[in-house]
């Protein structure tokens, strides 16, 4: 490419990780034993595990945050990881995007409360991808972007307008979904594919999105997952549709290629909680593509940063230099991909 770096626009989110002692009943107390903090979101968390790895490219964020201490704490962040903040925007109409993540503490199980905030707002307005001239355009997570969702006359979205001036400029571009039952979600996101290069989605969106049965009984279905891919690459995706799971990910070409990769088989007394972990994967895939290795390598660099991001229970605490991360699919192996 003679382009070079990453530009990521989308959901910029503050998750606030509250340990409790019990889920109380309605109108009923429970004491919230800590409190910590940490980033969230398709755009941010991607950036965030870039930096970690020590990718060596320029990366640019794009976003929209109230301003309010939590906008405040998401641009500290971004400076201290050596980010390129000029697109980042601030907005007295809205509060910084964050979600309460009540967890209780014997268990671990985790309940979301989701605030949409200065998200919701976020429009094509904010979005120049030709000011900064990437080689590669990423916009997470659709679905989740309640302007950039919002249809026109012709049934195209904000996004979908984006995601082609991304194009226009020669970046490459790419897009991540967010698992939600969304009645329109066929219509939004099928605006965009005609416009993007790359799109990352698990099994669940997959299946949501063409009707594919991706499950079976709680494995993989191999065959279904294939299907699925091939009919988004037929609705217009332009190179890759890769889909992810924690057993294995696909890469499946618009040249006809399927590639399978299992992936690291991280032991279970590691895992200290998944959060983060598909936005860990795609940012492995992009450092590779904005590299041009072979999509093979690729996937290996995802299921390995993904792997690593399983360490911490925040979604990219866990990230460590592509090398070490690598180490891990050395150490622990891989699982096996029985198609």
């Amino acid at each position: 490419m003679s382009k070079t770096g990453i530009l990521a626009a989308g959901n910029f989110i503050i998750d606030a990780v509250k340990m409790i002692n019990c889920w109380p009943e309605q109108e009923a107390l429970a004491d919230i034993a800590t409190e910590a903090y940490a980033n969230g979101g398709g755009a941010y968390n991607v950036l965030k595990d870039l930096a970690r790895l020590q990718a060596p490219m320029p990366l640019y964020a794009c976003g929209l945050l109230g301003a309010d201490a939590y906008g405040q704490r998401i641009l500290d962040d971004l400076a201290a990881h050596g980010m390129d903040t000029r697109q980042m925007h601030t907005t007295t109409a809205a509060a910084t995007s964050y979600t309460d993540v009540m967890t209780l503490q014997h268990n671990g199980k985790r309940t979301f409360f989701h605030q949409r905030g200065a998200n919701a707002l976020l429009s094509a307005n904010h979005i120049d991808v030709a000011a900064q001239q990437p080689a590669l355009f990423h916009l997470a997570y659709l679905l989740l972007l309640t302007a950039l969702d919002q249809t026109d006359a012709s049934g195209r979205t904000g996004a979908s307008y984006v995601l082609e001036q991304a194009q226009q400029a020669g970046c490459l571009t790419s897009a991540d979904l967010v698992s939600v039952d969304h009645p329109q979600c066929r219509q939004i996101v099928g605006a965009s594919l005609p416009f993007i290069d790359v799109l990352f989605l698990n099994e669940y969106e997959a299946g949501k999105l063409t009707g594919q049965p991706t499950l079976h009984e709680g494995q993989l279905n191999y065959k279904a997952c294939e299907a699925a891919a091939n009919d988004l690459l037929q609705q217009g995706v332009g190179r890759w549709v890769i889909l992810h799971h924690p057993q294995a990910v696909l890469a499946a070409g618009a040249d006809g290629s399927c590639h399978w990769q299992p992936s690291v088989a991280m032991p279970a007394h590691s895992i200290a909680g998944t959060v983060g972990a598909g936005d860990a994967f795609a940012a492995g895939v992009l450092y590779g593509l904005h590299q041009q290795e072979p999509i093979s390598t690729c996937l290996q660099w995802g299921v390995c940063t993904a792997a690593a991001s399983l360490l911490h229970p925040a979604s990219s605490d866990g990230v460590l230099p592509l090398a070490e991360c690598l180490q891990l699919g050395t150490t622990y192996g891989y699982n096996i991909v029985n198609r």
